[in-house]
């Protein structure tokens, strides 16, 4: 590793007298930084997490957050609600078909068959009666399996798939980023609009906010809204604050803090913020918490009422009468009546039994992918005979991974960089032996590496092209995907919804392998799905022993079990600028990628990407994309603040961030090549959807590889860095690791902390409550 002297870097600087960008406001600021709420319903006191836990690397989501939101009446936004996650910024108006749009419509119909099957397992519910829709199935299924209707392991087994259609068709509009709808959002009608719009004015807020509300709320939103203004907190980048203000202007005196409406509204809200943050569920006493810091009066009555109304699911963990005899959580009545926490099966004695609240989507979809995963598990064919394939393995972690997919239905793999070479050998392998082998990956850049790992370009697409059909070998005539044998790279990038969907797209028989390296951050949306599944020893792991070459292998391996060691760079691999703050450090980021790494390295500018802790900040995205924009492509910013020639990032829809370089501009919209595909993105969402993509964060960095990198650690990163965050920046870089070093000893403290469990999930215990493969408990 070469540490360069205060101010020099790996190569002469052809200037030194770069621009410097002013630091400007985090266009994809949390919603956190909100207006203030007026009198008469009390704030928080806390403007950061509403009691939610946060995610010390930034939290999941955080190349999706909204942008800010400024202060106008009634403390509503002067805009609609958008950001580079893909906030809605008009939906209801009918758009052309578009990559996003069919990847959509494919996740809605898999998200409807997930629930049907779910409705299948369920009788009358004799108990939660206030229950209705998917709460009222999953409560109806347990207590089936309480009164002895059913054994317990007859929900284990999934039933036969539903038929399943043929290429989905796409819908007209697309949803709102992280508020996905079992049902397709359809156009809303211009007068339903107009109703909105003069319901909205009503309570001060600007009529820009009617589309998005329209949107989200439906065709009877106007009215939604005079009977109930705190639904406006369903539309997002809309907070609390703002929504109490509008309620305020509507309601006058009878607005109150304690107003059921508004505590049901709260309890969605705050489990809904929480799942951007990546957690699937929370547990009730930290609802309760945030609740009372909102001016909630009984924060406990207000949960066991939005339990009971449905708005949430409640589930216990651990030792509980209620539970079921193989240990799977249950949603139970958590009423007025209900034993309070901490009490045993007596009451008063034995362990405490943790209360997790969470929102059926993600109930439904934590339960669909753990019986989904069983299914796949129990239904593969072991009787194969690949030992040929195994004495023609590359390597000896390969041989295994062959070895060890012959008998397993489902399969974990874990392992750096240079370990994706063994999914590859599977795929060749598993093809040589007539198999309809398939790979995926969470990026273009990683499909495209899997591919040339294989020789074969067919062998490997992006996972959301997979679910969409924008590419992949299509469905059967049962609707499952026409494989064999699916690996799914960068597996660590799967949310809990994208899980679901995809394994519901498998037929039993299919074999599934999960690889990925799970020391890199988590995926942009909930859950947990790679790290549970590893955990919970529901299937063979694979760990593989193929070091990552060179000196930032030898960097990140050492970062991977918590040590920041000096390595030997002697081709300047790896380089440490040392910066005293933010000016200099985006001045140096600058100077590197513009001069010093294309002198030094041989990397061209295009070749070298900038990876920094968040979007906001003297040195953060938004700061450097500036820098770097005036310094590689100046120009006045035609379409939108963007330029032909502007290195960008394309969001199509949550989760996702697509590379990409603008080509033009026209009414249609701006039209972008993503690594060779042509994208055109409609003018209304250009702004919530295209970044500037020189800088770009270490979420949105995730299952892409560059030739070169350039961390930039600020003086203000310390709150930011951890374990995950410096392993997956720092091994985005496959020749040259630049590291712009301000953070002093926060680094090596980030690095040295034990991670630990930052999102709460139900995944791991429904997964360990199944029976293993062979029959016996795992």
């Amino acid at each position: 590793m070469t540490a360069l002297p205060r101010g020099e870097s790996p190569d002469p600087a052809a200037e030194n007298d770069e621009a410097r960008a002013e630091a400007a406001d985090d266009a994809g600021a949390p919603a956190g930084d909100g207006a203030e709420a007026g009198p008469g319903i009390p704030d928080s006191g806390s403007d950061g997490e509403d009691g939610v836990p946060g995610a010390p690397d930034g939290g999941p989501g955080e190349e999706d957050d909204g942008p800010g939101t400024p202060e106008d009446s009634p403390g509503i936004p002067d805009s609609g609600p958008g950001g580079e996650g893909g906030e809605a910024d008009g939906a209801g108006k009918a758009a052309e078909l578009s990559e996003a749009e069919a990847e959509l419509a494919a996740q809605r119909e898999l998200r409807e068959r997930i629930e049907k099957r779910k409705a299948a397992r369920g009788g009358p519910v004799s108990a939660g009666a206030k229950l209705s829709g998917p709460a009222a199935d999953l409560l109806a299924a347990v207590r089936a399996v309480e009164r002895g209707e059913k054994a317990g392991t007859a929900f284990f087994d999934s039933p036969a798939p539903a038929p399943r259609r043929a290429d989905p068709a796409p819908a007209p509009a697309e949803r709102p980023a992280h508020r996905p709808a079992p049902a397709a959002v359809r156009p809303v009608p211009p007068e339903a609009v107009s109703s909105v719009a003069a319901v909205l004015a009503r309570g001060g807020a600007p009529g820009s906010l009617a589309p998005p509300t329209a949107a989200t709320l439906g065709e009877q939103a106007a009215a939604l809204l005079g009977e109930d203004p705190w639904q406006l907190l369903a539309v997002p980048g809309v907070r609390p604050e703002q929504a109490d203000g509008f309620a305020r202007a509507l309601l006058g005196p009878g607005c109150s803090p304690d107003d059921e409406r508004r505590t049901a509204a709260l309890v969605g809200w705050l489990l809904e913020r929480a799942a951007l943050q990546g957690h699937t569920a929370l547990d009730a006493s930290e609802v309760r918490a945030a609740l009372a810091g909102r001016g909630v009066t009984d924060a406990g009555e207000a949960v066991a009422r939005a339990v009971a109304e449905g708005v949430v699911l409640a589930f216990h963990e651990g030792p509980d009468p209620a539970e079921d005899g193989a240990g799977r959580a249950e949603p139970v009545d958590d009423g007025p009546g209900a034993p309070a926490e901490g009490s045993g099966p007596g009451g008063d004695e034995g362990p405490p039994a943790r209360v997790l609240l969470g929102l059926d989507r993600y109930a439904l979809a934590e339960e669909a992918l753990a019986d989904g995963l069983a299914r796949l598990a129990n239904s593969c064919e072991r009787g194969a005979d690949w030992s040929g394939a195994v004495a023609a393995a590359p390597s000896p972690s390969a041989g295994e991974l062959i070895r060890a997919a012959a008998t397993a239905g489902l399969l974990a793999h874990s392992g750096g960089e240079a370990a994706r070479a063994e999914p590859a050998a599977l795929i060749t392998a598993a093809a040589g032996l007539g198999l309809r082998a398939l790979g995926t990956a969470h990026s273009p850049d990683g499909a495209r590496r899997l591919a040339a790992a294989t020789g074969d370009p067919r062998s490997a697409v992006v996972l959301a092209d997979l679910l969409s059909g924008a590419s992949g070998p299509g469905r059967d005539a049962d609707g499952a995907l026409a494989v064999d044998l699916l690996v799914v790279l960068d597996a660590p990038q799967l949310d809990v919804e994208t899980a679901a969907m995809l394994v519901e797209s498998l037929a039993d028989g299919t074999r599934l392998v999960l690889s990925g390296d799970p020391g890199v951050l988590g995926s942009a949306g909930a859950g947990r799905v790679f790290a549970d599944v590893l955990a919970s020893g529901a299937c063979p792991v694979v760990v593989s022993r193929t070091p990552d070459p060179g000196p930032i292998g030898e960097l990140v391996s050492g970062i991977g079990i918590g040590e920041l060691g000096q390595v030997d760079a002697p081709g300047k691999e790896v380089v440490i600028v040392p910066v005293r703050d933010a000016g200099e450090a985006v001045h140096r980021t600058v100077q590197l990628v513009a001069d010093s790494v294309p002198r030094a390295i041989g990397v061209p500018p295009a070749g070298t990407q900038v990876v920094t802790v968040g979007h906001g900040g003297p040195a953060g995205t938004t700061a450097l994309n500036a820098a770097l924009k005036q310094r590689l492509n100046p120009g006045p910013g035609r379409f939108g603040g963007f330029d032909p020639g502007d290195r960008v990032i394309h969001v199509p829809a949550p989760g996702r961030a697509v590379p990409g370089t603008v080509v033009s501009a026209d009414a249609e919209g701006l039209r972008l090549d993503c690594a060779g595909t042509p994208v055109v993105v409609p003018p209304d969402r250009v702004e919530s959807s295209v970044r500037h993509g020189w800088a770009v964060s270490a979420h949105q960095a995730a299952g892409t590889r560059w030739p070169a990198v350039v961390v930039v650690l600020p003086g203000d990163a310390a709150r930011g860095l951890s374990r995950p965050w410096v392993y997956t920046a720092f091994s985005r870089g496959e020749r040259h690791l630049s590291v712009v070093h301000g953070a002093d000893q926060a680094l090596p403290h980030a690095v040295a902390a034990v991670p630990v469990q930052e999102r709460t999930t139900r995944l791991r215990p429904l997964l360990e409550a199944l029976p293993a493969p062979d029959g016996r408990a795992p």
